[in-house]
């Protein structure tokens, strides 16, 4: 196989609408920005990413404005004319002249991995090591903030097959408020669908304390980062039997190895973009698995390309006990690609497709692109 260079790199934003406010302890969400990323090589083909995050820079140090303005002035040119098919070794290049911007470097790396995919016929969980599943389940997350609508909302996700998991997001309201939400949707649904719940460090250690027995109590089965101390978290893990997961703290394999190193969660929340890419998840995943923490297949509420580079990876895990959460792509109203994912009896299908398996829909983003342009890096 001969080498391809990296020719130009377009990036763009596109502002897409979302079926309902999202509601979080750090911010509400009433649409979805999508930073996406085309990298054309010296042989013709085209690679797409995705970067994404959650509320603008509620969550994290990183929007998806930053993301590209990252890329056009400093990644994307130090990635043209260098070969697009060494991507380990480019990733390795760009991360010793910019240092974390996770989330613009996982869509680069997407980008990559989807080029060469397409080039040599083979998807890109091929190129992660090979598929052990070819459909995942999805949990799907209740936020309106409501209970009487969060339980209606969960009810038709039963009716229609699509989820049988339930993340409850709380921690913006008082402690016993948020206890009685997640107990009175339990109750409502009881042996047909679990239910879990993700605080988003709102909680301090002892309102945790307070609080974690009681969600067990009412049947919750997971709690998803309670607070926003490590070393806090850890000391819950050893107090409760309950499953702790660990998810902000979680910024790829050296974070992953310190909290793994202490005991410092049950479970850990795999995100490509929040590692920097789809080989340092694969990493901290590895790092999870040698210490027995369980896993579950996180989300930034991406798009359709960052939520295929993520089943990609989920569907060539050895263990993935607590599924994942990969309905990013079902909370936004605009369908962008030519060809829906195919999400059916409670699971996502994994394309068989070259590179990602997917492809964008030009003319119907194109409605959506803020100010109507690509910016181009050659």
């Amino acid at each position: 196989m001969t080498s391809a260079t990296i020719e130009r790199i377009e990036t763009c934003l596109v502002d897409l609408p979302t079926i309902r406010p999202h509601k979080l302890s750090v911010a509400t969400m009433y649409g979805q920005t999508l930073m996406l990323v085309k990298i054309y090589c010296s042989d013709g083909v085209v690679g797409i990413g995705e970067g994404t995050t959650i509320a603008g820079m509620a969550y994290g140090p990183e929007s998806p404005e930053a993301m590209k303005l990252a890329i056009d002035t400093y990644l994307g040119p130090a990635m043209i004319g260098k070969d697009a098919t060494r991507i380990q070794a480019l990733m390795a290049h760009l991360g010793k002249l910019v240092k974390v911007n996770h989330f613009s470097k996982s869509a680069l790396e997407t980008a990559l991995l989807d080029a060469h995919g397409k080039r040599l016929g083979v998807s890109i969980g091929e190129l992660l090591g090979g598929r052990r599943r070819d459909r995942l389940p999805v949990a799907w997350t209740l936020a309106s903030g409501d209970t009487a609508k969060d339980i209606a909302e969960a009810e038709h996700m039963l009716d229609v097959r699509r989820h049988k998991t339930f993340k409850l997001k709380i921690g913006a309201k008082e402690l016993q408020a948020d206890i009685r939400h997640v107990a009175e949707i339990k109750k409502a649904l009881g042996d047909r669908a679990a239910v879990r719940v993700d605080v988003n460090m709102a909680w301090s250690e002892t309102q945790a304390a307070r609080a974690i027995p009681a969600l067990a109590d009412a049947g919750c089965e997971l709690i998803e980062q309670p607070v926003a101390s490590a070393a806090a978290l850890a000391r819950l893990t050893r107090r409760f039997p309950v499953a702790l997961m660990a998810d902000e703290i979680l910024q790829g394999p050296e974070s992953a190895f310190d909290i793994a190193r202490h005991d410092g969660a049950d479970v850990f929340a795999i995100k490509i973009e929040q590692s920097g890419g789809l080989f340092a998840a694969q990493r901290v995943a590895a790092i999870a698995d040698a210490a027995g923490i369980e896993l579950y297949g996180g989300t930034m509420l991406e798009g359709a390309f960052s939520t295929i580079a993520s089943a990609h990876l989920f569907a060539s895990f050895a263990n993935l006990q607590w599924g994942t959460e990969l309905f990013g792509p079902l909370l936004i109203t605009e369908e962008i690609l030519t060809q829906p994912l195919d999400y059916s009896d409670f699971e996502l299908t994994v394309p068989k497709g070259p590179g990602l398996g997917i492809e964008l829909d030009e003319a119907k983003v194109g409605r959506f692109v803020r100010d109507g342009a690509m910016e181009v890096t050659q």
